[in-house]
């Protein structure tokens, strides 16, 4: 595009932008982000370099911590001016045990006699306290830089830790309510990832791997292994959520318990599954590491003493939230939304440059239009896809789905996708697009249609997206094409290709697999926001495909006296889609739809508080309440939201929340044939969770021989 049609669109924006919402100002700032950045076309790189640009102004949705967040920072006094300090309870074992001079005095030494003393008579109390006093050895080493010692010390305190939580022999004298206890899952969690940062700074942090390390004078053998659903191939490389600071998502959803929560930063690979075209790049993960003491397969007399081996779990959260270790069950420390917010931390994602770059130029949108997945795909759940609206790009749904994956009961059996599409041209050919996307997802992933999951399908949209979203729900029949014509089909003149385009778009049937639609802020009768001057705006600034513009002209061309209304043919822009005058809103208002789909509305209502609350009338500012509502449908609320948030709206996520387990009884009842009328208000779902082909158990079975602490620490 020339630099003088960019400069055309700059001053229509600005001279637009003062009179117009906000969120248009924000428009005109990245469009002279685009002409000032040199942009002569639309593409990747461009898009990247607008995103980058107005990156700098845009908050990011997390911020690196000055020093990582240690939860024994303070019990351990590691930031004092004199040095990390154990803490009463084990300078009291050291009196005890006459050992508080030796260990001032000589640390490797105390630390042996203490060993010693733990190997005589084993007590939790002892067992803490070396935990405690290797990890301060730890610390002290790795301020001197000496890795080699660090990894030792780090090793010996989550052996130590992991025998106080786990060893047989304790299970009398552990006390679950004694202070002390989370205090050693502390040591395990905060020596653990002491130990992998320094394995991973060597960049030796790699799922397949084998690592040998000498702790206190014995080897340790730890292989490094997958657990979930994702596998070697997917790890590029981990970043440490202790580093980051959640800012951008309203709440973060955490699990306390055992194991580091790492950032996975997802790699393409070869030999990808079909379902692996669908991830973004740059997609990030939750993992938890969790090292496991396994059995050892050395004989216990041989000249070198028994090996310890171990393996490190690299567990998905997601998936399994414990760990089974000696026959008991230990819950497993977790971050869902550090993760997510990492991802969404990318200028090109947390920014309006993709769905502004998606808004103006079609052509360009048509690269990024699609099926998006952030989690692996799974066919024994249930697709919720979710569909933004005007101006807006995936992004706009993190929020709920950050608060719904933390629900058990929702992320265990739905998958979030999402869709994206150019949101400049007229919402039905996004309909359109969007059942050609959905079919081949279908035939990608499932071309037997042996998936029973896949035809249960949950559709979700916000604004536009809620009219898109309809559309695959409803039949066409005739008409939709009588809008334009009173003419039959059969006697168009135009091209095979052409014919089968405009078919597509005017005649459609319901799509089978969709089961239920929600629609929250939508505008089923129009928007009152498409108006003289917001449709002279988006005529300056929105380009629509080539072909679909030209094809229009040539059908008009090629067939003159066929057409009684050619403005729907012809019309440039969403935005004039919209208006509510448009005939296309009473059709879809009475099309049939399809008997086994149900229906749900949200309807927002601006607060009556400050400048947008009054000039809102009785909607959201950009849809009223009278075309909002929406008839026939199964339940319909009204939150108080305006039309940015009304689908970010806590009431909004639960009511989503509500529809999916109500959802998923109905599904259960069809499946099992008993009546439909099953409690939708369960906590938990009211049959076992469905069989899945991924491993849910830990990798490897639980301790079968005692641990024995190392007899000569060094």
């Amino acid at each position: 595009m020339k630099r003088d049609v960019w400069s055309n669109r700059c001053r229509a924006a600005a001279g637009a932008a003062w009179f117009s919402p906000r969120y248009l100002r924000a428009a005109t700032l990245l469009v002279f982000s685009i002409w000032l950045c040199g942009c002569v076309s639309l593409d990747s790189g461009s898009l990247r370099r607008v995103a980058n640009v107005v990156g700098y102004t845009t908050p990011g949705l997390v911020t690196v911590r000055k020093s990582p967040r240690n939860p024994l920072a303070g019990p351990l006094q590691l930031l004092s001016r004199r040095g990390p300090k154990p803490t009463p309870r084990t300078e009291q074992v050291l009196r005890q045990s006459d050992l508080a001079q030796v260990m001032k005095q000589d640390p490797q030494q105390g630390l042996a006699q203490l060993q010693a003393s733990i190997n005589s008579e084993p007590t939790p109390d002892k067992v803490y306290a070396f935990a405690e006093l290797a990890y301060i050895n730890a610390k002290q080493a790795e301020a001197k830089f000496d890795d080699a010692t660090a990894l030792d010390m780090y090793g010996a305190s989550v052996a130590h830790a992991y025998a106080y939580l786990f060893e047989p022999c304790f299970d009398v004298g552990r006390n679950p309510y004694d202070p002390q206890f989370r205090q050693v899952c502390e040591l395990y969690n905060s020596s653990l990832e002491g130990a992998l940062r320094i394995v991973n700074k060597h960049e030796k942090l790699r799922p397949g791997y084998t690592h040998s390390i000498n702790s206190c004078g014995q080897q340790i053998d730890i292989a490094i292994v997958v657990n979930g659903r994702w596998h070697a191939d997917d790890f590029d490389r981990f970043e440490f959520v202790s580093d980051y600071e959640l800012k951008g998502l309203n709440n973060q959803h955490q699990t306390f318990g055992l194991g580091v929560p790492l950032i996975a930063v997802r790699k393409s690979h070869p030999d990808e599954s079909p379902a692996e075209q669908y991830y973004p790049p740059g997609l990030t993960f939750p993992v938890t590491a969790f090292l496991r003491v396994l059995p050892s397969t050395r004989a216990p007399g041989s000249a070198n003493g028994p090996a310890v081996h171990c393996a490190l779990e690299l567990c998905d959260p997601l998936v399994t939230t414990d760990v089974i270790v000696a026959n008991r069950r230990a819950p497993l420390e977790s971050d869902l939304s550090t993760p997510l917010a990492f991802y969404l931390n990318d200028p090109l994602v947390r920014t309006n440059a993709l769905a502004t770059f998606a808004l103006l130029d079609a052509d360009f949108a048509k690269d990024f239009r699609g099926l998006y997945m952030l989690e692996p795909y799974d066919p024994h759940k249930i697709p919720v896809v979710m569909v933004h609206g005007l101006w807006s790009s995936p992004k706009t749904w993190m929020e709920m789905f950050n608060d719904l994956r933390a629900m058990p009961e929702i992320r265990d059996h739905y998958q979030f996708w999402f869709y994206l599409y150019p949101t400049g041209q007229p919402f039905w050919i996004s309909a359109a697009q969007m059942r050609a996307d959905v079919a081949d997802v279908r035939r990608n992933l499932d071309p037997q249609h042996n998936t029973p999951k896949l035809d249960q399908m949950v559709l979700i949209g916000h604004s536009m997206g809620g009219l898109v979203s309809m559309l695959q729900t409803v039949d066409s029949g005739e008409d939709f094409w009588h809008l334009v014509t009173d003419r039959p089909f059969d006697e168009l003149n135009a091209d095979e290709q052409t014919r089968q385009s405009l078919q597509g778009t005017v005649f459609f049937h319901p799509n089978p697999s969709v089961r239920r639609v929600v629609t929250l802020g939508t505008p089923h009768r129009g928007s009152n926001f498409a108006n003289s001057a917001t449709r002279w705006l988006g005529h300056k600034l929105i380009a629509l495909p080539s072909m679909l513009t030209q094809t229009s002209q040539r059908v008009i061309r090629d067939n003159p006296g066929y057409f009684r209304n050619t403005e729907l043919l012809t019309i440039t822009t969403s935005i004039d889609s919209l208006a509510p005058d448009s005939p296309v809103f009473p059709a879809l208002l009475a099309a049939p739809r399809a008997p086994w789909v149900r229906y749900h509305n949200v309807l927002g209502r601006a607060p009556n508080q400050g400048f947008l609350g009054k000039i809102a009338g009785d909607g959201d500012g950009v849809v009223s309440l009278a075309s909002a509502s929406l008839d026939r449908v199964d339940s319909q609320i009204e939150v108080e939201a305006d039309h940015v948030t009304v689908h970010q709206h806590p009431r909004s996520v639960l009511e989503v929340r509500r529809i999916l387990r109500e959802h998923l009884a109905e599904m259960y009842a069809e499946s099992h044939r008993v009546p439909a009328a099953m409690p939708a208000t369960y906590h938990h779902a009211p049959w076992p969770a469905p069989t899945s082909p991924f491993p849910t158990a830990p990798v490897f079975q639980t301790i079968t021989d005692s641990f024995e602490p190392p007899s000569q620490p060094r």
